[in-house]
């Protein structure tokens, strides 16, 4: 069976309906243990899309990056987030579709229709949305989405990680790997950690009961 790679035919379907404005809308970090959920909303130019688009995690750092470059060089791009306090308030699938709406108004030019990666779609984009199972390998608008958000969200863990040596955030990009789980335990919970996902909430239980 033949890899299935993301086409422009959604979107050229979008444009034989009058809707020329398309954009792309896909988040990152849903599972990760630490750092914010990430999303990023692309309007391509059909006459500028750079080759060797394809689902972000298919394809290595390097090659991400150049790809992310190049759609900020010829597409409208936003990128957006919602923090771990959001993350803890109301859980992480409302915070990811937060992520989403605040991505898509962001963009210069409002989209008349817009692909969404997955089942779901934001509340505020019903109506002009059209979500799209597995849409970072099917749509090309999404798997620049998916290229953007996931270069911006690496690049902030890497950060993040100088400031909070010991969890290995530069190499696990705040997912539960064994490193980070061993070091939530040995270094304690940071305020980047969501305190409401099960290990790190279990670790703030222990450290309450240490301490009563």
């Amino acid at each position: 069976m033949d890899r299935q790679t993301p086409n422009f035919e959604f979107e050229q379907l979008a444009f034989d309906r009058g809707l020329h404005l398309v954009a792309g809308v896909d988040e990152v970090g849903r599972g990760p243990l630490a750092g914010p959920v990430v999303a990023a909303a692309v309007r391509l130019d059909p006459l500028c899309i750079p080759a060797g688009l394809d689902d972000s995690k298919r394809l290595s750092p390097k090659r991400r990056a150049a790809l992310s470059e190049q759609l900020h060089a010829c597409a409208d791009v936003c990128i957006a987030h919602a923090t771990v306090a959001e993350v803890d308030e109301i859980n992480i699938l409302q915070a990811s579709m937060l992520a989403m709406e605040r991505a898509v108004s962001g963009l210069q030019r409002p989209p008349q229709h817009v692909l969404v990666d997955g089942n779901r779609l934001p509340d505020n984009l019903r109506g002009r949305a059209q979500a799209i199972v597995k849409g970072d390998t099917r749509s090309l608008s999404i798997s620049a989405a998916s290229i953007v958000a996931k270069t911006w969200r690496d690049k902030l863990m890497v950060d993040l990680a100088q400031q909070h040596p010991g969890y290995g955030w530069e190499r696990n990009a705040g997912y539960g790997t064994s490193e980070h789980l061993k070091a939530l335990q040995n270094l304690g919970v940071t305020p980047h950690h969501r305190c409401s996902f099960k290990p790190v909430h279990n670790i703030l239980y222990q450290e309450k009961i240490v301490t009563l």
